[in-house]
């Protein structure tokens, strides 16, 4: 392993890098903001607080993936990158604080929208200035930071206008500075950015969804918190458990190696594109879904275990059922467009999965919460049967590093 010659003190990572224990701690924060999201939409379900929940997660999701290509190509916990990484896990840290505020600020204190767009800011400019210091003498990758810098500079200039507004008009405005960011980033020749540990990038990746969906888990304990524990709840926490295991077997039984093998074949020149378009674009919609699925299980425990306000007969209605069943359709989608762009298959099984779901809600309509929730977790337990017994020779070549 060599020290790159850089203004900073870095060291290089190696083609078969390995996630750190300061990633991982990085990612807490993530956990963190995500929950603050579920509580925000839950306490204002609207359709407008589901956009701006959405918004949200994609502002933290831009946030965390800049730091997914710098520590790919030096170590996040050695030299004066871990000092960099720190600092930014507290602008993170801020911006999560903030969430409760970010659209409506609350009497006294700091103004909490302009809190957001200034922590955004300092958090996308400790990136950008660490990603400069690390490119010294690759001048390609220089130029394409220099070409990124004006979508980030955007973004945050629309969320401190944003910051002046209320209501409808700020909700665009918001929506303006995601598009400049993610779009910028789109339009940049993708070539120009490196990539050197594919094991590292996909790692990194399935982590976080392995984090989103520790949120969902939290989700269920803390829509009954307050609430007796009872044999509905118990009924349906076990449902919503396993929604949330079988999200986790439809990523890591299978989507998990073929997505890092096609990163690894991808050549070194095209590999920055294939890693942008299937890791840093389609993995947002499976991250926003499981934030959406997190909603739908918070709404259900409360519907069964809150004996004083709903009867156990009462049907999830309204933002409530869509979220559950729109955030697994949103999560499948997210797979499918990802195999398409990693392998050039289609999955019909989980696109087929996902049209059933949209299917299933009108006839589910007056079905109470618990077998509203029940359909669900049949739904995608069947998806993995089915994948299970129909791709098994080529799931089995895929999980022992054989090619199909």
């Amino acid at each position: 392993m060599t020290t790159r010659r850089t203004p900073i003190k870095t060291e290089a990572t190696s083609e078969d890098q390995s996630v750190t224990t300061l990633e991982l701690f990085f990612d807490l924060v993530f956990v963190f903001a995500l929950t603050q999201i579920t509580a925000l939409m839950a306490h204002d379900l609207t359709w407008g607080g589901v956009i701006r929940g959405v918004l949200l997660t994609g502002l933290l999701w831009w946030s965390w993936i800049g730091f997914s290509w710098v520590c790919n190509l030096v170590k996040a916990d050695e030299g004066s990158v871990r000092g960099v990484m720190l600092a930014a896990m507290a602008a993170m840290f801020v911006i999560a604080l903030a969430i409760p505020e970010a659209f409506h600020d609350l009497p006294g204190g700091l103004p909490g929208p302009v809190v957001i767009a200034v922590a955004y800011f300092v958090f996308r400019a400790m990136h950008l200035w660490l990603f400069w210091l690390i490119a010294d003498g690759d001048r390609v990758l220089r130029r394409t930071l220099l070409r990124f810098a004006p979508a980030m500079m955007t973004a945050t200039a629309l969320l401190l206008v944003a910051s002046q507004f209320h209501g409808t008009t700020q909700t665009l405005i918001w929506a303006a500075a995601l598009a400049a960011d993610y779009g910028g980033t789109y339009l940049v020749d993708a070539r120009g950015w490196r990539l050197r540990s594919a094991a590292h990038f996909a790692e990194r990746h399935g982590l976080i969804v392995i984090i989103a969906l520790g949120e969902s888990i939290v989700a269920i304990g803390v829509g009954v918190t307050d609430l007796p524990i009872s044999w509905p709840i118990l009924v349906a926490s076990v449902l919503g458990l396993a929604i949330a295991a079988a999200m986790w077997w439809i990523y890591f039984d299978a989507t998990v190696h073929y997505g890092e093998q096609a990163l690894a074949n991808e050549p070194a020149e095209t590999r920055p594109k294939l890693a942008r378009d299937a890791y840093t674009f389609l993995h947002f919609p499976m991250g926003a879904g499981i934030v959406l699925l997190a909603l739908g299980l918070k709404k259900v425990l409360e519907y069964v275990g809150d004996t004083e306000h709903h009867h156990l007969d009462d049907p999830l209605k309204g933002i409530g059922l869509y979220a559950l069943f729109f955030g697994v359709v949103l999560y499948l989608l997210g797979h499918v467009g990802f195999k398409w762009r990693t392998t050039h298959r289609l999955g019909i099984s989980r696109l087929i999965t996902a049209a059933l779901c949209i299917v299933a809600l009108p006839l589910i309509a007056h079905v109470p919460a618990l077998g509203q929730l029940a359909v669900l977790a049949v739904l995608l337990i069947g998806l993995v049967a089915f994948e299970s017994v129909r791709f098994a020779q080529e799931r089995e070549a895929l999980r022992h590093g054989e090619h199909a």
